[in-house]
């Protein structure tokens, strides 16, 4: 596994991860009714393409994470800008899905539980709590990734989506088998701890390593 890695990262060592493009008409809508539209400015304007639309990346994430404070609103509208990085134009039913975690009740707790718990290094019980209407896993650990601010101290969380799976599982690594059990939290945890062990022999960074496994999709054999 780590050899095949190895050949990945040393193929793919040009490619960057690109900002995400939105358009923040399709948001408004969905933002508006809970006071969240103003997210809607974040990132920068395109300099093509369509009339409106903007760019958001990685980074403007890590900005405001750490420029934001602590109280239930700067958590939803981070909360937001992970649902817009997310999505992109591609996803035509993330704003209402956004929506929807944005009407329910359980957001504030939940979001502060599961930040509390990411930091905390506890990511299977941070997995565990993670419950509102519209958002999955797909999501929600971009959440964590986004909330988790210990720098290089410790595992820090990571995303595990569909397209992270399907390269993965096209090495050969299925999360089930390494963890020893079925249970989602603990095969996220042991996800986590496998790529940064991955990513440590390799000498990247696991965000680095989770993002190429991304954008590969499973086509892990292309050249």
């Amino acid at each position: 596994m780590l050899e095949q890695l190895r050949q990945l990262v040393v193929r793919h060592g040009a490619e960057e991860q690109q900002p995400v493009r939105f358009r923040p008409g399709t948001w408004h809508p969905w933002l508006e009714p809970h006071g969240a539209a103003h997210v809607l400015d974040s990132g920068v304007a395109c300099a093509n393409g369509p009339s409106g639309d903007r760019l958001i990346s990685r980074g403007d994430l890590v900005r405001l994470r750490d420029l934001g404070g602590e109280d239930p609103d700067s958590l939803r509208d981070l909360f937001v800008a992970v649902m817009i990085w997310g999505s992109g134009t591609t996803n035509g039913r993330a704003p209402r899905y956004t929506g929807m975690a944005l009407a329910d009740a359980r957001l504030p707790a939940v979001l502060a539980g599961t930040r509390d718990a990411v930091r905390g290094g506890d990511l299977a019980g941070a997995y565990g709590r993670f419950h509102l209407n519209g958002v999955r896993r797909s999501f929600f650990t971009k959440w964590f990734a986004a909330v988790d601010d210990r720098g290089a101290t410790g595992e820090r969380a990571l995303i595990l989506d569909v397209r992270v799976f399907r390269s993965l599982n096209a090495l050969g690594w299925t999360s089930h088998e390494v963890a020893g059990t079925r249970h989602w939290p603990t095969r996220y945890a042991a996800y986590v701890a496998a790529m940064h062990g991955w990513a440590g022999s390799l000498g990247v960074t696991a965000e680095r390593l989770e993002w190429l496994l991304f954008h590969l999709n499973g086509r892990v054999d292309e050249r």
